[in-house]
C-alpha cells in the first residue's frame, strides 16, 4: 500500500540500549514543550524492531507524514521482538528530549504501561500503533488493525474452503503477553465457528512471528499430529516457516495455510499457492495518521482519543462463498515490505 524511506541519524543515549534512528533536523534535543529550536513539532516513534518489514513500512509512513507536517521525527526500536526494556529506555529518552507525542507499538502490552503513564503525566500524547497496551486506556489513543476482525476473516475463509470436511488445526501463535497475538488467534477461532478448547485444534505453538521458529513449531506439531490439514499463522513469516515444514513432509498439497499481515512477500506466497489467504493490514496508514494526530495536538491542544480502525482486507486468489475478498493483484498494489 505504501513505501519510501529517508536517511537516519544515530541518537547517542538510546543507541546504547537499542537500535535507534532519527530523521529530521537533529537528534531530538531542543527546547521543551514539543518543539525544536526551528519550531518543528517533535514526534517520537518506537516500534517493536527495526528489521521486520512491517515496522520498516510503519517508519516510512511516519517519515512521510512528518515531512508533510513540518515535524521533527525521532525513531527507535527494540533490539528484538519482546524487548520491553529497550522500549522503556527509548520512551524515557524521547520524553527527556521534549517530544510532544510518542507513537509506540508495545513489545509487552502490560509491562510498558508504567512507562507510558509517566510520559503522559508530563503532558506527552501517547498513541499506540498496531498493538494495544493492557488496558487500552493506558494510552490516549489506538490506531490499529482490528486484529479480531482480521482473524475472523481468515477463520471464516478457512471454514468455507474446507467445505465441511473434518479438520485438524495447528495454530502458529505469537508469544505470551502480546495482545495482538491473542486477538488474532481468538478471531480465527471465532471466524471458524469453534471455541478455544475445541478438539479440532490439535497443536498450538508460539513462533514470535519468525519464519525459522514457525518452521520448528510446525515440525513439532507434525510430530504430534501428522494428519494436520489446516494451519493458522499469526503472520506470513510464521506461515512460510510452517509451509517449509509441511513441504518437507510432502504434504504441501493437502494442508491449507492461512495468515494475517499482507506484506508483499506474503501476498506473493498467496499468489504462488503456498498460503491460501491472508488478511492484509496497513502499517503506513497507522503511523501517518498518528503523526498527524500529534501535529494537531501541538497546534490546537486537541488530543486524539479512543480507537481508530485503520482497515483490513482478505486477500486470496481462491475466493469462497460468504468470504468477501480481493485478489493478489489488489494485494500486491497495497502491500508493504
Amino acid at each position: 500500500m505504501f513505501r519510501r524511506a529517508q536517511p537516519a541519524l544515530a541518537i547517542g543515549a538510546v543507541a546504547l540500549a537499542l537500535s535507534l534512528a532519527a530523521c529530521g533536523s537533529g537528534s531530538g534535543t531542543g527546547s521543551a514543550g514539543g518543539s525544536s529550536s526551528g519550531g518543528k513539532v517533535k514526534v517520537g516513534l518506537i516500534t517493536k524492531t527495526d528489521t521486520n518489514p512491517y515496522f520498516v513500512k510503519m517508519k516510512q509512513g511516519a517519515e512521510q507524514a512528518a515531512k508533510s507536517a513540518n515535524a521533527e521525527l525521532t525513531t527507535a526500536a527494540g533490539k528484538f521482538d519482546g524487548d520491553n526494556a529497550g522500549q522503556i529506555t527509548a520512551l524515557e529518552n524521547m520524553v527527556a528530549a521534549g517530544v510532544k507525542g510518542v507513537l509506540i507499538t508495545p513489545n509487552d502490552s502490560k509491562a510498558i504501561v508504567p512507562a507510558i503513564a509517566k510520559a503522559r503525566a508530563k503532558g506527552v500524547l501517547v498513541i499506540a500503533l498496531d498493538t494495544p497496551p493492557e488496558p487500552q486506556s493506558a494510552v490516549d489513543a489506538l490506531f490499529a488493525t482490528d486484529n479480531v476482525k482480521a482473524g475472523e476473516l481468515i477463520g471464516a475463509y478457512a471454514k468455507a474452503a474446507m467445505g465441511g470436511k473434518p479438520v485438524k488445526i495447528a495454530t502458529m501463535d505469537l508469544a505470551p503477553g502480546v495482545s495482538v497475538g491473542v486477538q488474532r488467534h481468538d478471531g480465527f477461532v471465532k471466524g471458524f465457528g469453534i471455541d478455544a478448547s475445541d478438539p479440532s485444534i490439535v497443536c498450538s505453538q508460539d513462533t514470535g512471528g519468525d519464519q525459522a521458529k514457525g518452521q520448528t513449531a510446525m515440525e513439532t506439531c507434525l510430530q504430534k499430529a501428522p494428519d494436520i490439514n489446516l494451519v493458522y499463522a499469526i503472520n506470513e513469516p510464521a506461515a512460510l516457516g510452517a509451509y517449509t515444514a509441511v513441504k518437507a513432509k510432502g504434504r504441501e498439497n493437502d494442508v491449507m495455510i492461512v495468515a494475517i499481515d499482507g506484506g508483499c512477500t506474503g501476498v506473493r506466497a498467496v499468489k504462488d499457492g503456498k498460503i491460501a489467504a491472508t488478511s492484509q493490514q496497513y502499517p503506513l496508514k497507522m503511523a501517518a495518521d498518528g503523526v498527524r494526530a500529534i501535529a494537531e495536538y501541538a497546534k490546537s491542544g486537541k488530543k486524539a482519543s479512543g480507537y481508530t480502525d485503520t482497515g483490513v482486507q482478505l486477500v486470496t486468489d481462491e475466493p469462497q462463498p460468504g468470504a468477501a475478498s480481493e485478489d493478489t493483484g489488489f494485494g500486491l498494489e497495497n502491500c508493504w515490505g
